[in-house]
């Protein structure tokens, strides 16, 4: 099983971006020299990925300009917000994602490759016989940004979990995972998000996960941004090159 299509996230406004993202989207902001979404790609091509399909609305021209110069992306319009899932389902009603598992990437997400690339890794563990998603979870130690109370607990015994209330949660959802067709069987009506077919996996204990072994970027406020480019102007991770 070699995914060769993606789907990455990219019509929301960025509000907590402000102001950097009153003139540019989300995923063009400029990172160590390149947009966010140059990264991605650059990614998803070593990875075997042959078509990826990108959701505008906000600055829609602007993503629009980007993709010209890359003959395997294809964008969509969303007149209006349909949200995570329901950008997806729109997707698929019109004929442009398989049969077969995809990648859905948020437009906002930066990660550094650990010893293994992380895309292969993330294939590797997919089974779409026991699973209609895998998740790539993040460290919140390990974050390069605020975390707050994380997202997941995975007990050693056990199945993947929601974080309670009142819990305080080791892992994150890094904006990275794999998912088959079937994740959207019955999906409800747009717009809504992912995560309610999420907790319907959960529930049916078929959502996977690994730990990411390298570092990874939640790329939220002007902040975290400017964590990131400290990082990686260091040399701490990565190559920018």
């Amino acid at each position: 099983m070699h995914p060769d299509t993606a789907v990455i996230l990219c019509a929301g406004l960025g509000t907590r971006m402000r102001p950097l993202t009153l003139t540019t989207p989300k995923p063009l902001l400029p990172l160590g020299g390149r947009p966010i979404l140059a990264h991605t790609l650059e990614q998803l091509v070593e990875a075997g990925v042959k078509r990826v399909i990108v959701n505008a609305h906000y600055l829609a021209a602007q993503i629009d300009a980007f993709a010209a110069a890359y003959p395997q992306l294809t964008v969509t319009h969303e007149d209006k917000l349909l949200d995570t899932g329901g950008a997806v389902t729109a997707m698929m009603a019109q004929n442009l994602l398989p049969d077969a598992p995809f990648y859905i990437i948020n437009g906002d997400t930066y990660w550094v490759d650990g010893p293994t690339p992380t895309l292969p890794r993330l294939q590797k563990a997919f089974n779409p016989k026991t699973m209609d998603a895998a998740l790539l979870l993040g460290r919140a130690a390990g974050a390069v940004a605020e975390t707050g109370r994380g997202d997941f607990l995975w007990p050693r015994d056990g199945n993947l979990q929601r974080r309670g209330e009142r819990d305080v949660a080791p892992y994150l959802f890094s904006g990275v995972q794999l998912v088959s067709p079937a994740l959207f069987a019955d999906a409800p009506p747009a717009p809504f998000s992912l995560n309610l077919l999420w907790d319907k996996a959960i529930a049916a204990n078929r959502l996977g996960a690994i730990v990411h072994d390298g570092v990874w970027f939640h790329l939220s406020t002007p902040e975290d941004l400017a964590r990131a480019e400290t990082v990686l102007a260091a040399r701490e991770v990565g190559n920018t090159t």
